[in-house]
């Protein structure tokens, strides 16, 4: 596993209840649960939220009786760690190919701006190796 995927170690519920924290800013348990698919129980959702906490991953503040969570960690920082992850799943690390894999099945759904902008980025690798 990559130091980044280690970083940010979560179980699939866990990226669920991120997605959810990412979209709506800050949440409560009762409305993640709500907002979650085949949502576990109230409780459920409270203990995965204190094991997310412990690890750093979000955060609460208090409103009155009840606590407000948010994301303590960046977006851009949970999708890094869930691309790397999925390349050492399932494409041994490798970059190349995942992006062969999703240019073969996309190939005839890509724009010409996104080739250009997919050309461009591997342009700027090449400059930067």
């Amino acid at each position: 596993m990559s130091a980044t995927s280690a970083a940010l170690s979560v179980s699939r519920r866990e990226r669920q209840i991120l997605d959810v924290l990412f979209r709506l800013k800050e949440a409560t348990a009762a409305e993640i649960q709500t907002a979650l698919p085949d949502a576990p129980s109230y409780s459920a959702v409270r203990a995965l939220l204190r094991i997310m906490e412990d690890k750093g991953h979000v955060r609460h503040r208090e409103d009155g009786q009840r606590y407000v969570y948010l994301p303590a960690i960046a977006a851009e920082s949970a999708r890094r760690s869930a691309l790397h992850h999925v390349l050492d799943t399932f494409f041994e690390g490798s970059a190349a190919g995942a992006m062969a894999a999703l240019i073969d099945d996309n190939a005839t759904r890509l724009s010409r701006e996104e080739l250009d902008r997919l050309q461009a980025l591997i342009d700027q690798a090449r400059r930067k190796a």
